[in-house]
């Protein structure tokens, strides 16, 4: 059955959904996007991703999100009108169209807005319960990795570099140390237990799980080390995993062909992602 998309304040199936050619999402990469995880029929971190939103149009200089609550209840319409229980939101906001192709725009153009639902096994992934096999790569990104923009050529480029040599997903390195998953943070488990992800700046994304998962390891005692990591250092740890909002805690288990700690999901993911599944499940809204 066809899905219900919103475009610009109208619900209609998603063949019927149509975007300007003169969008400049479209011709220039000119936009931001976010993601919000969807249990149990309920929306998981919302308020973290509504105010990443507002910082990546704020760092564009594009105009601010419509009100959260209005924003709210679009991601509410479409759970409901989908029949959506586990997956996702994807909403993208262009800075619009201005009728013809330029670089500069003009002051009143007006945004475009999308969102639509994807359905996905979350809880139950198949990745989750084997682990990730990951290869690396150059980092060529742009600089400003931290605003969310729908720039992503390069991390589908090396997506399909990692499935073309057997592995599920590329971590970037820039000067030696990893700086992200193509659509993921990246963590490492030290021998000693304690957890190390690299830390906030440009030059990665300020992920919302990786936010909350820092969060519940802090408060079950586990220590966090925010710092950049080699690839070395990471064929050597004890554990690896990945956080996002479409696959929450997954175990590393291969890098580069180096097997993982014993090759297998360990238990600190493992429990990571039990204590992330239950603290969402309790505050999803």
């Amino acid at each position: 059955m066809s899905r219900i998309v919103y475009v610009d304040g109208e619900y209609v199936p998603e063949e019927e959904a149509k975007v300007s050619i003169f969008d400049r999402s479209f011709l220039m990469s000119d936009g931001v996007y976010e993601v919000t995880t969807i249990l149990d029929g309920k929306l998981v971190e919302f308020d973290a991703h509504y105010r990443r939103l507002g910082r990546s149009c704020a760092e564009l200089k594009m105009p601010a999100p419509m009100p959260e609550a209005e924003l709210i209840e679009v991601h509410r319409q479409l759970i409901e009108r989908n029949g959506l229980t586990e997956g996702m939101i994807y909403l993208q906001c262009s800075r619009g169209s201005d009728g013809d192709r330029d670089f500069g725009w003009s002051e009143g153009i007006k945004p475009t807005w999308v969102l639509f639902s994807q359905a996905k096994a979350i809880i139950e992934s198949p990745l989750a319960k084997r682990g990730a096999k990951v290869i690396t790569a150059p980092d060529l990104r742009w600089g400003r990795r931290d605003i969310k923009t729908v720039q992503l050529l390069y991390p589908s480029l090396m997506k399909m570099e990692a499935k073309a040599a057997g592995a599920d997903d590329a971590w970037l390195v820039e000067d030696g140390y990893v700086t992200e998953g193509t659509s993921n943070n990246a963590w490492i488990v030290k021998q000693d237990g304690t957890l190390v992800t690299r830390h906030l700046s440009n030059e990665i994304l300020h992920g919302c799980t990786r936010a909350a998962v820092r969060e519940q390891a802090l408060g079950a005692q586990i220590a966090v080390e925010e710092r950049a990591f080699t690839v070395e250092e990471a064929q050597g740890a004890a554990e690896a995993f990945i956080t996002s909002a479409s696959s929450f805690v997954t175990p590393v288990v291969e890098i580069d062909g180096v097997a993982i700690g014993t090759g297998a999901p360990g238990p600190m993911a493992a429990r990571l992602r039990e204590l992330y599944i239950a603290a969402s499940r309790a505050a999803a809204k």
